[in-house]
């Protein structure tokens, strides 16, 4: 496997510098972190925690705390917690453009967390308000001095959501601006349907599967073969392998496997999000793919060292 030949242009990639804008889910994440099976029918002790979530505002997090000087994140909330969740992105270092829904409370997530050996998780979703982000919150304005559009996969899973995914392409597409996805959920993805999600993601320029996702995207059994398969629908495929690292294709076959970063897991939530955003910031500061899916394993490894979906807070642009 090798890395790009000199002189040829890499799929997905952008002049170093300009902002970056993620479109997507900000929501409430109630960390539930118990050990073992929970007890049907009774009490499970566990350690719960209310944190601020979503795939697209944790992706925006980790991308500033990679580096990225201008972050901004379109979502919807509800009233119920916009001040609150505007204030953790700001002290994130991320611009928050955030919608307030006259209806909808913020989406909220429980995430339950076995703190065995492998810290898995499993999601209850209430989309809330994020369900609602519509082709009336967006405007061709918010790509002013923007060099990268990020979509959330979540914004799939709805039809104001897809609505939303059409308009903001094509304002890209206009404007020469590369456009990153990320699928965001096996499950919500196998209920819309592959062919359909395929569909609306024409015209993206990089693709970020987790493992799961690719396979069940093309089919194919092998995480490599299928992140070959995809590279000959989208230009750049970055498949993330949790602790086996991540794939690196494009033009039909794979050109690196990125080893992952030692951890201790404690908490996988967000870890997809966390190389997601890390890896964009590097593609930013002018990384080739390869450099920047190395970035991105490094910040999975760190997330899922900590509880929650976010930066550590003392790490945080202005904190103390």
């Amino acid at each position: 496997m090798t890395g790009p030949d000199p002189g040829t242009a890499v799929p997905g990639a952008s002049a170093p510098g300009g902002a970056l804008l993620v479109v997507g889910d900000v929501v409430t994440d109630i960390v539930a972190r118990h050990r073992g099976p929970l007890a049907t029918g009774t009490d499970t002790v566990a350690a719960v925690r209310t944190l601020p979530g979503g795939a697209g505002a944790n992706v925006a997090c980790w991308a500033a705390y990679g580096g990225c000087a201008d972050v901004r994140m379109l979502g919807r909330v509800g009233a119920d917690a916009v001040a609150w969740h505007e204030r953790e992105l700001t002290d994130c270092g991320v611009r928050p453009i955030l919608v307030v829904d006259p209806e909808a409370p913020t989406g909220t997530v429980i995430c339950l967390v076995d703190t065995g050996a492998f810290a898995e998780r499993t999601f209850l979703t209430d989309r809330g308000a994020s369900l609602r982000l519509d082709p009336g919150d967006w405007s061709p304005t918010l790509l002013d001095g923007v060099a990268r559009l990020h979509l959330s996969g979540y914004l799939f899973f709805s039809d104001p959501g897809r609505a939303l995914v059409t308009v903001a392409l094509e304002a890209a597409r206009t404007r020469g601006i590369p456009v990153s996805l990320d699928p965001a959920s096996a499950g919500f993805l196998a209920e819309l349907g592959v062919d359909r999600f395929l569909e609306l993601a024409e015209g993206v320029d990089v693709l970020l599967p987790s493992c799961d996702e690719a396979i069940l995207l093309t089919g194919l059994p092998d995480p490599a073969d299928a992140a070959a398969k995809l590279s000959r629908q989208v230009p750049l495929v970055v498949t993330k392998l949790g602790g086996e690292g991540a794939l690196v294709a494009r033009g039909g076959s794979v050109r690196a496997h990125v080893p992952a970063a030692p951890a201790t897991p404690h908490d996988t939530t967000g870890a997809g999000d966390a190389f997601t955003g890390a890896f964009l910031a590097a593609l930013l500061a002018g990384a080739e793919p390869e450099r920047a899916a190395a970035e991105g394993c490094r910040a999975g490894a760190r997330a899922v060292e900590k509880v929650g979906g976010r930066p550590p807070a003392r790490d945080r642009p202005g904190a103390g």
